[in-house]
């Protein structure tokens, strides 16, 4: 095979490790001896957060019983989150009883009604012709894109993750690996200008196959590696050589992490075998064997998919919550046992939420604001940060009459909390977010 051909065929190694440190960015990030890790967990397809958060007083449990219709939750089966003070008004999705748990020992926040917006929105304002408004709303790719970019307004090649990590280059300097990290493929959250996400697997060896430490083995690796030293020329090529050799060089770092029989982060996993369990498993270990890396600053991407409900909704969301409830229950305990339960924060995205309005398929569909959940020992928890939409069709809080709830938080402030807490001075909050000026309201302060 020739070289140019094989660095082509090199490529399907490349876009699975999707590796990207293909420039470096000057950035004013001071630097410590201290962690920190975001962990985005996308629920993608459009959770419906009305049926994630429920009201449980009585006229409004009775209000939503009346609305949802046969989406409708029984109100015994809700689990309570009764809010610092004493303050009882909403309740889990039954099957979400981890991080009910998780609620009450104060490492769990709920922050309502978050969505896209080029500006703050009253009613009157979005049906307004002048006004702004995000690009395609209700759209499951658009909406994907604005909620991972934190750019609602014009189309965008990096994400609000991959930006963060570019303005903290400098916490990252003696990493040994990329410091951003997906178990989810190659999305937009964790694209940067000047650094791309490395994709691991979850299961299975983390490299390139056929290479022993035979003597023919270890001769085919060399001149592998001297192929890809050469006509540094072309800048295409030279792309192409750096991301082959950066991903020929994280895999020989985390193969042993990765599979690793019996790390410490292993045990609260016991007996989990789904995707979500198994990408938190992978992210958990990488983050035990932070020291060994040497990143200060890690962001990590998991993704859980089939959250489209338009039928079927109460058994599909009912199950993929059995899947995730359990998942990051078991990644909190094991944040704990490693001694990183301050130093990790998770927290969730998704596209929109859905009709508060059932359609006629026993599902529900294309929303707008979401609840989002924030979860670590660094969380001020037991609260829900923002104001919860007026569960009525037609409200100042509906863009229309099936309950699409205009949203109260911009996912720009969401991630500036998130942003902050992680290192970002404000000079970087501007180039992390740039229309975060757009929204005068102090972003939630959940951390």
């Amino acid at each position: 095979m020739k070289r140019r051909s094989f660095l082509c065929h090199a490529g399907a190694l490349a876009g699975t490790a999707a590796l990207g440190q293909l420039g470096s960015l000057a950035v004013s990030a001071g630097t410590g001896n201290d962690y920190k890790a975001l962990v985005c967990i996308f629920l993608a397809g459009g959770n419906d957060s009305n049926n994630m958060i429920v009201p449980v007083d009585t006229a409004g449990y009775a209000n939503y019983a009346t609305v949802r219709g046969d989406l409708a939750l029984p109100q015994a089966g809700l689990l309570p989150l009764q809010e610092a003070g004493g303050v009882l008004r909403y309740g889990l999705h039954p099957n979400l009883s981890g991080l009910q748990s998780l609620w009450s020992s104060g490492s769990l926040a709920v922050v309502a009604n978050v969505g896209t917006l080029v500006q703050p929105l009253t009613k009157a304002q979005y049906l307004s012709t002048a006004t702004q408004k995000p690009e395609s709303l209700f759209s499951h790719i658009d909406q994907q894109h604005e909620m991972q970019a934190s750019i609602a307004s014009v189309s965008s090649n990096t994400g609000w993750g991959g930006r963060l990590s570019d303005q903290l280059a400098a916490m990252n300097l003696n990493a040994s690996v990329p410091p951003m990290i997906s178990t989810g493929g190659n999305n937009l959250f964790v694209t940067g200008a000047a650094s791309q996400a490395l994709v691991i697997p979850t299961s299975g060896s983390f490299g390139l196959n056929g290479f022993t430490s035979s003597a023919g083995d270890t001769a085919r690796r060399s001149a592998l590696e001297s192929l890809l030293n050469v006509d540094q020329g072309a800048d295409l090529v030279a792309a192409a050589e750096n991301v082959m050799t950066g991903a020929l060089s994280s895999s020989a770092v985390l193969n042993p992490i990765l599979t690793a029989s019996a790390p410490t982060v292993a045990a609260p996993f016991a007996g989990l075998t789904t995707s979500i369990a198994k990408q938190l498993l992978a992210i958990a270990k990488v983050i035990e064997a932070r020291a060994t890396l040497g990143a200060q600053r890690q962001v990590f991407l998991a993704v859980l998919g089939s959250f489209d409900t338009h039928t079927d909704q109460i058994n599909q969301q009912g199950s993929l919550f059995s899947q995730l409830d359990p998942a990051l229950t078991a990644f909190h305990t094991a944040m704990a046992d490693i001694g990183a339960g301050s130093d990790v924060t998770s927290f969730t995205l998704s596209d929109f939420s859905r009709t508060f309005q059932p359609n006629t398929g026993g599902g529900s569909d294309h929303a707008w604001g979401s609840h989002q959940l924030v979860i670590g020992d660094a969380v001020k928890g037991q609260v829900v940060y923002g104001t919860m939409p007026e569960l009525a069709l037609g409200s100042p809080d509906d863009e229309g009459n099936e309950g699409r709830w205009i949203p109260s938080i911009a996912v720009d402030q969401y991630a500036a909390t998130l942003s902050s807490w992680f290192g970002a001075s404000p000079s970087a909050l501007s180039l992390v977010l740039p229309n975060l000026s757009a929204f005068p309201a102090a972003p939630p302060a959940f951390l």
